[in-house]
């Protein structure tokens, strides 16, 4: 009897030790298998082109691109990719973010022994993975939506704004992110112009506490 095919994972968390764990978890199960791993989003996108995985497992915050950017890249990339978002935040406005870039699933790492493996098998199935907290919040935007008439607020910042942001927080100087992003360090400068006129903000201290309550980078 044939072996079952396999679901091929891509696997990306900053934290070695996390994805050591997390790769014991997946490779013991038989239909489960980790292809690739990486460290930062932007390696994750890479390994994504060499391998062409089934299944994205993607850390929300990392160092160059976050899960979130990733996941909005490969979505456009690899469509027939499915992404799993895997944080140690139970936080709404990240999940309704996830959902925006194209997650099917939304997984706590403090029950990933848990639910990971069943997330897996759902994305694989074209289902989306909800864990109890997220479909509370759900229920209440839809139940909010329906009074007020209003939609999801629209992202504050553009997603190369969202770029630069996050590399600017991290401490790059124009020069740097201009090199990253095969871009001119003046248009760096507009775009960090545009962001802090957009936000409201005076520097990149306040740029930097922006971005660590927007999850794009860790405090």
């Amino acid at each position: 009897m044939p072996e079952p095919t396999k679901t091929r994972i891509l696997l990306a968390d900053d934290h070695a030790l996390v994805r050591r764990g997390v790769r014991l978890i997946l490779d013991n199960e038989p239909d489960l298998t980790v292809v690739a791993e990486a460290g930062d989003g932007a390696e994750a996108l890479d390994k994504a082109r060499a391998e062409r995985p089934d299944l994205a497992i993607l850390d929300i915050a990392m160092p160059r691109l976050t899960g979130l950017q990733a996941a909005r890249e490969l979505s456009r990339d690899q469509p027939d990719v499915r992404i799993l978002i895997l944080t140690m935040y139970d936080n709404e406005q990240y999940f309704f973010e996830a959902l925006r870039a194209g997650a099917a699933g939304y997984v706590l790492k403090s029950v990933a022994d848990r639910d990971l493996v069943e997330a897996c098998r759902a994305a694989m199935r074209d289902e989306p993975f909800l864990y109890p907290g997220a479909v509370t919040a759900l229920i209440r935007n839809y139940l909010d939506r329906a009074q007020d008439g209003d939609h999801l607020p629209a992202k504050a910042v553009t997603d190369r704004e969202e770029e630069i942001l996050k590399l600017v927080a991290e401490g790059h100087s124009s020069k740097e992110i201009a090199g990253l992003l095969v871009i001119s360090a003046k248009t760096v400068e507009r775009h960090r112009a545009n962001l802090l006129q957009k936000l409201g903000l005076k520097d990149r201290l306040e740029l930097t506490r922006y971005a660590i309550r927007a999850g794009l980078i860790e405090p």
